[in-house]
């Protein structure tokens, strides 16, 4: 009886590598096909392209346009944009990056990467102003607003250079200090 256990695990293990392995070659044949043009170089979807570089002064018109208006109306670009996550509780961390080689890899890009002519740069205060918190004055998370760590750390160096730089203000707490604690002098009069 073992001998008959041990023949039927062979066949099965035979069967079932014959089956992957003829799987395997029709699915990779098919990938080959899929992205290849005539002279086999593989062809890149024009949405997904992000290595042309778009400068920032056509992104500050951008935000001022009709076709701006249209899409996001009054929001900022993060409010509209929900994450794609398995179970019931959204992991705390966003992934590290939407593109990959000048790709956009993902199907549910964060909102700068699925948007081209959105560029963060310490000029473009208008876009940056979305990303700071209007009652605290801080920056917002990553896990609140989607982007993608990549761009969450191009923002915070754009909104740091805007700071610096005066493109963007920034309110300094107020402090009142009581100087009779310091002074020993004016205290003991």
């Amino acid at each position: 009886m073992a001998l008959k256990i041990n023949i039927r695990s062979l066949i099965n293990k035979v069967v079932f590598a014959d089956i992957r392995a003829t799987t395997f070659r029709f699915y990779s044949d098919k990938i080959e096909s899929a992205g290849a043009d005539d002279d086999g170089e593989k062809t890149v979807d024009p949405s997904k392209d992000r290595t042309k570089v778009i400068p920032v002064e056509i992104s500050m018109k951008y935000l001022e346009s009709s076709a701006y208006k249209q899409t996001y109306g009054d929001k900022p670009v993060w409010t509209l944009y929900r994450r794609n996550h398995k179970g019931g509780f959204a992991p705390r961390k966003t992934r590290k990056s939407c593109v990959r080689n000048g790709v956009i890899s993902t199907g549910n890009p964060c909102p700068i990467c699925r948007d081209e002519y959105l560029v963060l740069d310490h000029k473009n205060t208008k876009l940056l102003q979305q990303f700071i918190s209007q009652y605290t004055g801080q920056i917002m998370d990553a896990f609140d607003t989607g982007l993608c760590q990549r761009k969450h750390k191009e923002l915070l160096v754009s909104i740091e250079r805007a700071w610096d730089q005066g493109y963007l203000t920034y309110d300094v707490p107020f402090r009142e200090y009581d100087y009779s604690l310091y002074n020993t002098n004016s205290a003991s009069k």
